[in-house]
């Protein structure tokens, strides 16, 4: 009766799921193309390429915040170690736009070439996401600064004048991109129009009242893609689940894509998790959303893809050091992750999978200079558990073949022995391999809960472990067992130890199965009588029991590695999860639809990038970052080992794995950050100051296109005269008497100003994490006003433009009122304004690092922070011995410290380092600080708004074989001055086929006379 009274409730069960999934079980569903190609199809399962179904499992990487091409191989070798079948990418329109004459997709780190190629010899697909507007945490969403002025339009829409303005980028971008398709054999699979712009319908999507204007705006960029040669499929993504915009399935309305997606943050996008409760509700660690319901109704013949899914979440100025990893580290991947496929989603991309560096004005005002993202591959390129953690699950997915085709059957606590916990039953109609993904039955508790599983299998309704034992989901955790699962030509009954992975050598599968130490595993697979132990190292209490037509095994996992082999030439790898951490499946292809007899398996190291086999020979590539037992699975034929070009020793294991030792990497010690020199970089302030030079500009519009005209005239807007970035200097002159200045700037959150009168400080707004705009009455004294002529000298930094609606918000004076000496006479008025920003403006001065690299400090205009200045006639500061330097003056005032530090990094190795800078605890806070390195901005540091004080530097901006200049614009906005000190660290070292020595030859221009101009 028991068994009956299962049936029923596996029958019954569920009625989430229900009546949808038992109407679509007995639907053919639509197998669709673009039109253009029948390379790439997609219906109600999965996306197939050349009619293979593939589990899209992506992370996003951006090209321009990491600046240093050789390095971009290093991020997509990690992505693509993880097991990912694809990575995705935005392009940024400002990157490659400096004005509105130049689209430059060929200079320095702006060729973009690379990464296609890199793609196509990895073997992974590209989701190509070229805007025009990407949001991105980008400054202005990734729309150049030049847009920004209201000359264009509101902007994202059909206005004649932005269309004009993307049209040059756009094209280019297709064209490129055209050359690189996976219909001409590349691997560019979708491309996406726009980004999350749920703009298709007015009001309630229900009701499928069309935006006229969105709709017009999507098709002219689809029809620019078409125009310019892209043949893959287009793809869309929404914000959230409320816009419903772009999908077929949902209308006809126009503007639709091939494929609609929709993006997800469940645990919030950002540190400042006050910011989602608008879309997510009360924010609550580990809470899931439901999405299976949404693809459903919204595009039920479409593959539930998310492009977009939650990879981490930004640090917003006043965040903590180091972002907040704590909900969404290794167990958010574990939970989250294995949730969507419980929900039925097949492709989606983690956003980011590698975050970088917002150097240089990169950013929109909500982030500081890191973008690490709490992502699995971290700012400084290293990668831990969360990265780790990931791969368990991608390598998964790469093997599950069944799992690119399943029908939702039904969910809860019914299939289980433990009311806790519930299952999501998955199962693929065409060979019954079935997927029961576990959680909590409430998720936001992370307690241990033990169960047994209630499944179907080919041999009837089982309890599940059978023998011995429990399943556990220990903390915030999910695990996805099989059932019927198949090993080339063997079957895995089920197993409740999940699957890594497994791949077949002489037509014998090798399986490799998890479970966290010291929990029990249970498993079984059909067509065997016996097995036994070869290697026990890592479990205890293993045992055999036939079956009629299955063996069970069970076991007890400790901490290691153990293999068994059975009978019909089934071999199994049990791994704790340190083990499965440290377990790869390199492809032998460059296929990103990976077949199980074209990997090897790998135990040890740190990272294995890539395998490949020469008649006895495999060629292992990767990195070691200590003493490491290498061993390796591999077909009989393979007898000798190479790693990183060079053969180690090895020796056959009894099971048939050969082992190697690889040897701990050297040490890398710094040289100290000594000999420092400095000048002062606020000349301006003086009244003696010439500002007639090429430097300066007439600030002397008095009519403005943007929809936020200022209080007072001349308009003060610094991107109406070029100027877009971070620091620009005002002086403005007026004639006689004058009691005060009422000014009212706007910059971005976390944004300051300075001000002084004819050489006289007057003071500052110090700034805060969430003032984007502030005012003040400044009050002059007599003693310092001239009778005459005078100059007031306003320094003001922005954070970036605003993003989506807010790419608009002018950047500079909105208001400045003189006030008047004598209430019975008017305020005199000012007759001059001349602003200095970036030297140049738009011209692109610098065209490797480009015009988002320098703001307008006069220490910048004039290139001090290049590598070959002379500073000999500068102050030299007093050196120390040890590796850091602590800087140091009074006054307020711009100072800036170089000093130039050799770096002999050896051959064969990957090292990361990073700066660190913090104020002494006796020093005054009140300061604003740029780092520079190689001339490179590549830290913004305000220790009285925000808590980064690491900044990791790449090699390729170090010259890791020669000598570096590091510089620092310290700006005090007190008379009590700055004190800031200076260090930097070896975050790792690894002995790897990435040989980072070397790197960035030609991205590292130094310094020429014609900054002399911009004085």
């Amino acid at each position: 009766m028991a068994h009956i009274y299962r049936l029923l409730l596996l029958l019954l069960s569920n009625l989430w799921f229900s009546a949808a999934a038992q109407n679509q079980s007995e639907t053919e569903w639509p197998l669709h193309d673009n039109g253009l190609s029948k390379v790439v199809q997609w219906d109600h399962y999965s996306f197939q390429v050349n009619g293979q179904r593939i589990f899209i499992f992506s992370g996003e990487f951006h090209y321009w915040r990491i600046p240093v091409p050789e390095l971009w191989r290093d991020i997509l070798e990690k992505v693509k170690a993880t097991g990912f079948t694809a990575f995705a990418f935005y392009s940024s329109w400002a990157y490659h736009a400096p004005n509105n004459r130049t689209v430059d997709f060929s200079t320095g780190a702006r060729d973009i070439t690379p990464i296609f190629e890199l793609a196509k010899e990895l073997g992974m697909y590209m989701i190509v996401r070229p805007g025009p507007y990407v949001n991105a945490e980008a400054s202005a969403g990734g729309f150049p600064l030049w847009l920004t002025t209201g000359e264009y339009g509101s902007l994202r829409n059909d206005d004649p004048r932005y269309t004009a303005a993307w049209t040059p980028y756009f094209a280019n971008m297709s064209q490129i991109t055209s050359k690189y398709q996976v219909t001409d054999g590349h691997n560019t699979l979708v491309y996406q129009i726009e980004n999350e712009y749920g703009q298709q319908w007015i009001g309630d999507p229900k009701d499928r009242n069309p935006n006229k204007t969105a709709v017009a705006y999507m098709e002219l960029l689809e029809a620019s893609a078409l125009e310019n040669g892209i043949t893959v499929p287009l793809t869309s993504n929404d914000p959230n689940m409320n816009s419903k915009s772009w999908g077929s399935d949902w209308s006809n309305a126009g503007g639709n894509v091939d494929v609609a997606g929709l993006d997800s943050y469940p645990s919030c996008w950002t540190c400042d998790v006050s910011q989602c409760t608008s879309t997510n509700g009360e924010y609550v660690p580990y809470k899931v959303i439901d999405y299976y319901d949404y693809f459903q109704e919204v595009q039920p013949t479409l593959p539930s893809f998310m492009p977009e899914f939650q990879g981490g979440s930004y640090n917003p100025w006043a965040g903590p050091e180091g972002g907040c990893p704590q909900d969404t580290g290794a167990e958010f991947a574990n939970l989250f992750y294995r949730w969507n496929i419980g929900q039925r989603v097949t492709a989606m991309s983690l956003y980011m999978l590698y975050g970088g560096t917002n150097w240089g004005a990169i950013a929109a005002p909500v982030t500081a200079t890191s973008y690490d993202y709490s992502a699995p591959i971290s700012e400084d390129r290293s990668i831990g558990a969360k990265y780790s953690e990931t791969k368990l699950l991608a390598l998964f997915t790469r093997t599950a073949k069944d799992l690119t085709m399943t029908e939702a059957i039904g969910n809860g606590t019914q299939y289980t022995t433990n009311t806790a916990v519930r299952a999501f039953e998955l199962r693929n109609p065409q060979t019954n391999a079935g997927f029961y993904v576990t959680f909590h039955n409430d998720t936001t508790v992370g307690g241990n809960q033990a169960f047994k599983l209630h499944v179907n299998t080919s041999v009837g309704a089982l309890t599940v472990p059978k023998n011995e034992g429990v399943i556990q989901l220990n903390g915030h955790q999910s695990k996805i067992i099989v059932t019927d699962f198949t090993l080339g030509k063997r079957t895995l009954l089920y197993s409740t130890a999940e699957v890594l992975t497994y791949a077949v050598f002489e037509n014998r599968p090798t399986l490799v199965l998890w479970v966290p130490t010291g929990e029990s595993g249970e498993f079984a697979i059909k067509g065997t009588k016996s097995g036994k132990v070869e290697n026990g190292d890592g479990c205890s209490g293993i045992n055999f029991k036939r079956e009629k037509d299955y063996l069970v095994v069970n076991f007890s996992q400790a901490k290691g590695l153990s293999v068994l082999r059975l009978d019909n030439g089934v071999r199994v790898v049990l791994l704790d999860k340190a083990a499965a951490y440290r377990f790869w499946a390199p492809a032998l292809t460059d296929d990103p639809i990976v077949q199980e007899t074209e990997t090897v398996l790998v135990h040890g190291p740190y990272l294995v990038r890539s395998a490949s086999v020469s008649k006895s020979t495999l060629a292992l590539r990767g990195d070691s970052v200590e003493k490491t037992t290498l061993e390796i699975f591999a077909p009989h034929s393979v007898r000798k080992i190479t790693w990183n070009g060079k053969e180690v020793k090895t020796s056959q294991t009894p099971y048939g794995s050969l082992k190697a030792t690889l040897a701990a990497p050297p040490t890398i010690k710094l040289p100290a950050l000594t000999s420092w020199r400095s000048n002062d970089s606020l000349p301006e302030r003086l009244p003696s100051y010439d500002d007639s030079g090429p430097a300066w500009i007439e600030a002397n519009h008095m009519t403005t296109s943007n929809p936020s005209p200022p209080a007072t005239l001349p308009v003060l807007y610094a991107d109406e005269y070029g100027f877009h970035n971070g620091v620009r200097l005002w002086r403005g002159y007026f004639n006689g008497s004058a009691s005060g200045v009422f000014l009212n700037i706007q910059g971005g959150s976390a944004f300051g100003w300075s001000a002084w009168l004819n050489g006289h400080f007057l003071d500052s707004h110090l700034g805060t994490a969430t003032t984007s705009q502030a005012n003040k009455t400044l009050t002059f004294s007599s003693s310092i006003l001239n009778p005459t002529e005078n100059v007031l000298l306003i320094v003001h930094d922005d954070t970036g433009h605003d993003q989506t609606t807010g790419a608009l918000n002018p950047r500079g004076i909105i208001e400045a009122r003189l006030l008047s000496n004598d209430t019975s006479s008017p305020a005199p008025g000012f007759t001059q304004w001349r602003i200095a920003g970036t030297a140049g403006g738009e011209s692109n001065l610098d065209p490797i690092r480009g015009v988002f690299n320098e703001d307008g400090l006069f220490a910048e205009r004039m290139g001090w922070h290049l590598p070959g200045f002379d500073d000999s006639a500068w102050t030299p500061e007093n050196s120390t011995t040890s590796a850091s330097s602590a800087l140091s003056f009074t006054g307020a005032t711009v100072r800036f410290f170089r000093t130039v530090v050799p770096l002999d990094i050896p051959a064969g190795l990957d090292v990361s380092i990073s700066f660190v800078l913090s104020t002494p605890s006796a020093a005054p806070k009140g300061y604003r600080a740029q780092l520079f390195v190689n001339g490179y901005q590549y830290g913004r540091y305000n220790p009285h708004i925000g808590n980064q004080v690491v900044f990791p530097v790449p090699p390729g901006i170090l010259d890791y074989q020669g000598d570096n200049t590091i510089g620092l614009a310290v700006w005090a906005q007190t008379e009590e001055g700055a004190g800031i000190q200076v260090d930097w660290k070896v975050n790792y070292v690894a002995d790897s086929s990435l040989s980072v020595a070397g790197f960035g030859k030609g991205l590292r221009p130094g310094w020429t006379e014609e900054r002399l101009k911009f004085a």
